[in-house]
């Protein structure tokens, strides 16, 4: 349905016959990590991020999973080798 509280005119999934559905009634406006974020839209009232509600519950925990300028790099550890299976093949390539 199209929001008619803070993001009026937008889509928003929270919306209801009856009004906002969300938690508190409204959508809460973006934190400082979230600058630079392609889902940040200005409207009337302030910077709101257009795919989520509250943008402060998705950076409590780490990088917002949504976020557009932050690129998440794969971890790779060492892996533990076995020393006798180690052995086995440096014998084989002698």
């Amino acid at each position: 349905m199209i929001c008619t509280t803070v993001r009026e005119g937008r889509e928003c999934p929270f919306m209801t016959a009856k009004g906002c559905s969300y938690n508190g009634g409204i959508c809460h406006e973006t934190v400082e990590p979230c600058n630079g974020c392609g889902r940040k839209v200005e409207v009337q009232s302030g910077w709101y991020c257009a795919s989520c509600p509250d943008p402060s519950l998705k950076w409590k925990v780490g990088n917002c999973n949504m976020a557009t300028h932050v690129s998440s790099t794969a971890v790779q550890g060492s892996a533990k080798i076995n020393p006798l299976k180690a052995s086995k093949r440096q014998n084989k390539k002698k």
